[in-house]
């Protein structure tokens, strides 16, 4: 069973949320303050962290942060408000994906298997004659300079050194990757790495590119003003 851990220090929110998650069938914990969040998160290795920002004793940047310095486990973070500096500070902080609360529990659950989905992401094999699924082929590796992706291993590498990625920066450089020298804006990216059926936050993009950029090099990702981005040949 999946699990998931919410922190969020309001009790009719938390325990709101977590019946509706539950009925979904995830296995939910709690905590209502970041430090438990973080000691439960460290002794349960949860397979997806949703937080409020908003927290007692550690607030969820702080919580997004700690979590991000050992783990690349999937962060979903929840702002009140929807405050642009709450949503940038979280995503800046390396939270995958954000919501406003308060969020309708299907709409939630979309948001959850979408970044479950990034985060087990492994490519389709191909179908055969006989309509049974055949061997993966191995993709051949992506090299521009000093940086080379490995589809197959899922794998990244700047001068020879791994690079360290959370589930959602790695679809976002493949993605890109796959399509090199060509633009692609942001409502695209929205619905192939975050399977956005509707126009979401750009910003959600333009920060999840920010990071990228600070960990392959900033020159290898070209922005094309009023269109997207482009990977550079």
């Amino acid at each position: 069973m999946t699990q998931l851990l919410l922190v969020e220090d309001d009790e009719v929110i938390r325990n709101t949320v977590r019946m509706a998650l539950e009925r979904y069938g995830y296995e939910v914990s709690v905590a209502e303050d970041g430090l438990t969040g973080l000691e439960l998160f460290r002794e349960q290795e949860p397979d997806l962290l949703l937080l409020d920002v908003m927290l007692p004793e550690l607030d969820g940047i702080g919580l997004c942060r700690r979590v991000r310095e050992f783990s690349l486990v999937p962060i979903l973070m929840m702002s009140a408000r929807g405050d642009a500096l709450d949503v940038v500070s979280g995503l800046e902080a390396g939270a995958d994906d954000y919501v406003v609360k308060p969020v309708e529990s299907s709409v939630l659950v979309a948001r959850i298997r979408s970044l479950l989905r990034r985060a087990s992401f492994a490519p389709h094999p191909p179908v055969q004659d006989d309509g049974q699924p055949g061997p993966v082929p191995e993709p051949a590796a992506l090299v521009f300079d000093e940086v080379e992706i490995d589809p197959g291993a899922m794998e990244v590498r700047r001068d020879g050194q791994p690079v360290s990625l959370t589930p959602t920066e790695l679809r976002l450089l493949l993605e890109l990757a796959a399509h090199p020298g060509v633009v692609l804006d942001r409502r695209t990216l929205l619905r192939e790495v975050w399977e956005y059926t509707w126009d979401g936050d750009s910003r959600v993009v333009d920060l999840h590119i920010q990071r990228l950029r600070a960990k392959i090099g900033a020159e290898r990702i070209e922005t094309v003003r009023g269109f997207g981005y482009k990977m550079r040949r």
